[in-house]
């Protein structure tokens, strides 16, 4: 039995690390199994000698990102403490720059995980960037801050966002209004991130200019898109066919992001993913990054990160039997 005390300077920046009811470092005892106190103004952390010099590690880490204005929830706590397990808190230091963009709101969107940083980072140093992951790891909230900031310092004229109705299938044809009104549903999280970012009376000037293009993937045959930055979201539903005309529809001056995530795909039995079939074909060519998010890049309610790896979990077992049934 062991115990460390670490100095306190300011009680603000404890009591958010502590967060309501102490919520935040309950949960760090729980996971740790330390005990965590207040003693004479400064903080005690006793336990076992390696989880308290863990706890110590992930208390510091969670001082330093309070300093520099960040919220402390248990999303925040469960992601250090996977970073300490790992010894990389330092690099938790790297996400304290590199604002993408303000949302017209005045809140400032930047990388919140390792995963999201490098993810982009690919985006501004590449053509072509595949951002794969769970739902919830901000590929396609990130693609469209990355396309907005490049629009707003006129790195480029066109924003175009675009993504399959593949999931409709015959759905489409008992909605009401013509092609583009049976078509918007699917293209909400689209709408919502770009409303968040330029606010609806920008978002649909910009549209009437012909600035922003929100359409669905038939809609790019036959176009060549230049000095444009192009969203192709929830990729996994393409096609190999459609996947090879999106990726040569890019002309001079333009950036292509193309987001999925592939344990979710809609397409019928047997047919295989544009997605999967481009990062196999593209993944050694210049220009072109795939990026690969995990669950510990959720940045949803931490219920999300518990449901996706149950349900990896469950895939994990199911081809266990699968195989052990196998004569």
């Amino acid at each position: 039995m062991t115990e460390q005390i670490i100095n306190i300077e300011r009680m603000e920046q404890i009591l958010d690390v502590f967060g309501e009811f102490d919520a935040n470092i309950r949960l760090l005892e729980t996971e740790l199994g330390v005990k965590v106190s207040m003693q004479n103004g400064n903080l005690r952390i006793s336990g076992e000698t390696e989880d308290v010099l863990r706890g110590v590690r992930a208390v510091e880490t969670l001082m330093s990102l309070s300093a520099r204005g960040e919220h402390i929830n248990a999303q925040t706590v469960g992601y250090v403490l996977s970073l300490v397990r790992e010894e990389q808190e330092t690099h938790v230091q790297e996400l304290a720059h590199g604002v993408v963009c303000v949302t017209i709101k005045g809140k400032p969107i930047k990388a919140k995980t390792l995963g999201q940083k490098k993810y982009l980072d690919a985006i501004r140093k590449n053509t072509i960037t595949f951002g794969i992951g769970p739902a919830g790891t901000g590929k396609t909230y990130l693609a469209v801050a990355m396309a907005v900031a490049a629009f707003r310092d006129k790195q480029i004229n066109r924003l175009i966002i675009t993504r399959p109705a593949i999931e409709a299938g015959e759905k489409l044809g008992f909605l009401p209004g013509d092609l583009q009104s049976k078509v918007d549903p699917y293209l909400r999280p689209l709408y919502d991130a770009l409303f968040d970012m330029l606010g609806s009376e920008t978002y649909h000037r910009y549209v009437e200019r012909g600035n922003i293009e929100v359409a669905p993937l038939a809609y790019m045959r036959g176009r060549t898109l230049d000095d444009s930055f192009i969203i192709l979201d929830e990729a996994q539903n393409t096609t190999p066919e459609q996947m090879k005309m999106f990726l040569t529809r890019l002309g001079a001056g333009s950036k292509a992001v193309v987001n999925g995530d592939i344990t979710q795909i809609d397409l019928p039995p047997g047919k295989l993913s544009g997605l999967k079939d481009a990062v196999a074909v593209l993944n050694d060519v210049p220009g072109i990054a795939v990026c690969h998010l995990t669950d510990r890049d959720v940045v949803r309610h931490e219920l999300v990160q518990r449901i996706i790896r149950a349900y990896e979990a469950y895939d994990q077992r199911k081809k266990k039997y699968t195989l052990k049934k196998k004569p």
